[in-house]
């Protein structure tokens, strides 16, 4: 199977998958100029996007970014939040050190905390 990075997205605030996170995904050179978007999709039902966020030659060795909009997304949830919310876009910076593996970076996040690992 080739390489592939994933996502699961948990809202440990309601103890559910997190439905409607948008996510954007950055490839990032040296410099903060060499940032470049290479996707934005959404979580599903199950806290996931339908299709891996990259996979295949679209996923090679190097840093990589993803962005969690999670402050518009707690702002459509039944819990309480502050104007403005205390998180509202959450980074995640990692490296992808071999290509032909599958990276899964989870997050689990609440209004005010958050947590993520490389999974499987």
């Amino acid at each position: 199977m080739p390489g592939r990075l994933t996502t699961h997205v948990l809202d440990t605030a309601q103890g559910r998958p997190a439905a409607g996170v948008t996510i954007e995904v950055w490839r990032c050179g040296a410099s903060a100029a060499e940032r470049v978007l290479l996707a934005t999709l959404r979580t599903n039902a199950d806290g996931r996007t339908d299709a891996p966020l990259l996979e295949g030659e679209q996923l090679r060795a190097g840093a990589y970014e993803l962005v969690f909009l999670v402050g518009a997304y707690f702002a459509t949830q039944p819990v309480e939040c502050s104007d403005p919310p205390f998180l509202d876009r959450v980074p995640v910076r990692f490296a992808i050190a071999d290509a032909d593996a599958h990276y899964h970076v989870p997050l689990l996040v609440s209004p005010w905390s958050y947590t993520t690992y490389r999974g499987s």
